[in-house]
């Protein structure tokens, strides 16, 4: 998964940099083009602050002291993160086999318990289905999973 961030922040023309950052696990600059990670993290929270950081990028953020402005990045960037490094096949057998117990899921799925809860926020289920990030309109989901 890191090879395919990693070509993505290729296309996009956006660099990687491994530094310390003391209070951060990643952070973007749209003005350089630049991600920074946080050297000595887990692989699976490097993956998961690389997509989190490639959304900001995909989407130009710059950083806001305006609260509201800056919860909707990282909401979007954090629910993004989730759509690109899970699969609702994936979840939906962690889910089964470990009692949705989030811990143990974002484990399972090799992110973070942060990702996973992005994930959850984009679920509806209704009856038996799943209903991956719903929107208001007939026919406007992402996917839609059957139970069974």
């Amino acid at each position: 998964m890191r090879g395919k961030l990693e070509d993505m922040a290729a296309s996009l023309g956006v660099t990687i940099e491994y530094v310390d950052l003391a209070t951060r696990d990643g952070e973007y600059r749209h003005d350089l083009k630049r991600i920074r990670l946080r050297n000595g993290m887990t692989l699976r929270k490097e993956i998961c602050a690389l997509a989190h950081e490639l959304c900001h990028a995909v989407w130009g953020d710059v950083p806001s002291k305006f609260g509201p402005v800056h919860a909707k990045q990282e909401r979007r960037a954090d629910e993004w993160a989730a759509m690109l490094l899970i699969t609702p096949e994936r979840y939906r057998a962690a889910e089964e086999r470990w009692d949705a117990h989030v811990g143990a899921i974002a484990y399972d799925l090799g992110v973070t318990t942060k990702i996973v809860l992005a994930f959850q926020r984009l679920l509806a289920r209704i009856g038996d289905d799943v209903y991956v990030d719903p929107r208001m309109g007939l026919g406007q989901w992402a996917e839609k999973v059957p139970a069974g």
